[in-house]
């Protein structure tokens, strides 16, 4: 199983931290000096190299002055920027609402040829019909009190689907059975969405399998996530996009990801899965 995410956004902070120390020792400074050229106070200096605080692009080129290393400033500015999206949370990425979002998952997909994803909570975007969708963006709006969209996110969210049928991208998942029996929005909704992944199931660009809930497991359901080629994985948690761009991490994932498919059920067993769940609710 791949290491939580959010650690590993921590060591790159640390990281970056350990980099802005060995810049004030190396210019022959104490915390306190360099303080007094930032014009702040000590204790900052404390909390950035300890990676307590995230420093901002200002802090950063005040620090690469202060140690005379002025040639270094873009180069960690960069490097901040990159760990600061790496844990994302839900309420700044979406503080506009969720359209935007939506529009940055299309790109991601659009740029990409497979993309593989394990859900253990709903369906996954491209997947999902606009009243599922409609009905996961309302859960998703009320509890994070995010400014309500909900149209316009669904409209982009459901356009994702148009490539699982054009510019040769390829969508592998591994669903948790759950998935196919918890009931988002009401019972119509539900046989819906279902019935959409029973049109789905047979395309040329998708795998989906179903880990049945009775199956044998050799790794425990973990929170969702995408992998995009062998580039970058997104985690999806309660609260924050988690984004990991590291090849070991993404190695584990790739590995995670082999195991699940081990224990899921695929083709007409998979859609044998399917039917059941339609039966329950109608």
């Amino acid at each position: 199983m791949p290491p939580l995410p959010s650690s590993s956004a921590q060591a790159a902070r640390e990281a970056l931290a350990t980099r802005l120390r060995e810049m004030m020792l190396d210019a022959g400074l104490k915390g306190h000096e360099l303080a007094a050229r930032c014009e702040w106070n000590a204790a900052k200096t404390s909390r950035i190299i300890n990676a307590k605080t995230q420093p901002s692009d200002a802090d950063i080129r005040a620090w690469c002055v202060a140690c005379g290393a002025e040639d270094q400033t873009a180069d960690l500015v960069a490097s901040a920027r990159a760990v600061e999206s790496m844990y994302i949370e839900w309420r700044r990425l979406q503080r506009n609402g969720l359209r935007k979002v939506q529009e940055d998952f299309y790109t991601l997909h659009e740029r990409s040829a497979l993309c593989r994803a394990y859900v253990s909570n709903v369906v996954p975007g491209f997947f999902q019909t606009a009243p599922y969708a409609t009905a996961v963006f309302h859960a998703v709006t009320r509890f994070l009190g995010t400014p309500d969209d909900v149209a316009e996110a669904v409209a982009s969210r459901v356009a994702r689907g148009r490539l699982l049928h054009e510019g040769g991208h390829r969508f592998a998942v591994v669903m948790e059975e759950w998935v196919l029996r918890s009931r988002i929005g009401d019972s119509e909704t539900m046989v819906d969405q279902l019935r959409h992944l029973l049109a789905v199931l047979p395309l040329a660009s998708v795998s989906l399998g179903i880990i049945p809930s009775t199956a044998s497991r050799t790794l425990w359901p973990p929170e969702a996530f995408y992998l995009y080629d062998d580039r970058r994985v997104v985690v999806e948690t309660l609260t924050a996009e988690i984004n990991v761009t590291q090849p070991r991490e993404i190695a584990d994932y790739t590995r995670a990801f082999a195991e699940l498919t081990k224990m899921a059920v695929y083709g007409d067993a998979a859609k044998a899965r399917i039917i059941e769940a339609m039966d329950v609710l109608k």
